[in-house]
């Protein structure tokens, strides 16, 4: 069994639902002191992040970038056999985390080792921040983190997060940026009453629907750069007392925006409030900022990332800014350049989440790689001028 799986699995078999850490970032703690990391556990409220570096204070600072928390695995018996005992079939590892993202963080760990064994003078510092609050409410993890570094004026030059972007074989997509999410959740109020006399009652849907139909198909833009265009999803909408003769008092909805640098949340925030007000409604809305969207453009972090990934997948990578968002929106505003890469994600978040084993194994030599043609490279370049 390799290095990779073996720790893989330990970390599967700590039931780290998000956001309680099982242990997960101790047993990695423990790992890295050893290998001659300085390590810094930083708790707030009931979230667990881990601070581990390596280097000197002169150079760049290079961050790889994860989380040990899970999201619930449901029932039990939908799943082919325990999600947290770890179990491989036929050359795939099956557990929850497996690719979301605990065989990344294992890559990770056993790529540090790796590289500090090799180039105990490596340029710069190579650091790993983990949090148990990524798949959860992303207020104590890296979000606080981040608040912090920017307190301390803690620099991060370069940032590696491994969140599964692969889409068919290991390497084959480099993500460079990740649009910014705002969620709403507004209330449209009316004035309750009979059905039969509607002139006495005002009702909240009727209302609310031309306003939320123009929001629905608003062309916010036209995109920007390798962004997708802005997009606004109504995802719930509630009203009524459950009866059908009775006009409701109110409407609740919620709805999300995912956006690309051609807006920030507050001008999003007030196009929406004004188009809200220009068709007369009574509202209240509250206000959610998830992040706002950060793009990589080309430098020393996006090659080495295309070098690597062509090497290792036989082609150069799809260059995308597509799907979610992850905790790389609360480093890349310390001026950090981002990429994320990790492995295959169709199963995350699924029954019967799973990883290729081979996959997992190639993945520690991917992130060594980049350490190397990152951090190693400087030196043998000034060894070689000298």
């Amino acid at each position: 069994m390799s290095e990779v799986l073996a720790l893989t699995k330990e970390l599967i078999l700590r039931p780290s639902v998000t956001p309680d850490d099982a242990g997960c970032q101790a047993l990695i703690a423990d790992r890295l002191q050893r290998a001659g990391f300085s390590i810094e556990q930083l708790r707030f409220g009931e979230v667990d992040n881990l601070w581990a570096t390596h280097g000197s204070g002169d150079g760049p600072v290079l961050v790889l970038l994860g989380h040990t928390d899970v999201v619930p695995s449901g029932p039990r018996e939908a799943w082919a056999s325990d999600p947290f005992v770890p179990e491989v079939r036929d050359g795939v590892l099956y557990g929850r985390g497996a690719a979301d993202m605990k065989g990344s963080v294992a890559a990770f760990v056993i790529a540090l080792e790796r590289f500090v064994a090799a180039h105990p003078q490596h340029a710069g510092t190579v650091a790993l921040l983990l949090t148990s609050d990524e798949e959860g409410d992303a207020i104590d993890g890296v979000r606080k983190v981040a608040e912090l570094f920017r307190e301390r004026g803690q620099r991060i030059d370069w940032c590696i997060t491994g969140e599964p972007s692969s889409k068919v074989k290991l390497g084959d997509l480099l993500r460079v940026g990740r649009r910014g999410t705002l969620s709403a959740t507004l209330t449209v109020k009316g004035i309750q009453g009979h059905v039969a006399y509607p002139d006495k009652a005002r009702n909240p849907i009727h209302q609310a629907l031309p306003a939320l139909a123009e929001l629905a198909w608003k062309q916010w833009d036209a995109g920007y750069e390798s962004f997708p265009p802005t997009s606004l999803q109504i995802s719930n909408f509630n009203a009524g007392t459950g009866a059908n003769n009775v006009i409701p008092g109110e409407a609740t909805l919620l709805f999300n925006l995912r956006y690309n640098p051609n807006w920030t949340a507050a001008q999003l925030e007030a196009e929406c409030e004004t188009l809200l007000r220009d068709y007369g409604l009574e509202f209240d809305i509250r206000w959610h900022r998830g992040g706002e969207p950060f793009y990589t453009p080309e430098g020393p972090l996006r090659e080495a990332a295309r070098e690597v990934l062509t090497q290792f997948s036989g082609a150069p990578p799809e260059e995308s800014t597509g799907g979610g968002t992850s905790d790389a929106r609360f480093i890349a505003p310390l001026g950090a350049q981002c990429v994320e890469i990790g492995p295959v994600n169709a199963s995350i978040h699924k029954v019967d989440e799973n990883v290729s084993v081979a996959d997992l194994d190639a993945l520690p030599d991917l992130y060594l790689a980049l350490l190397e043609r990152l951090l190693a490279q400087p030196l043998r370049d000034a060894d070689a001028a000298g």
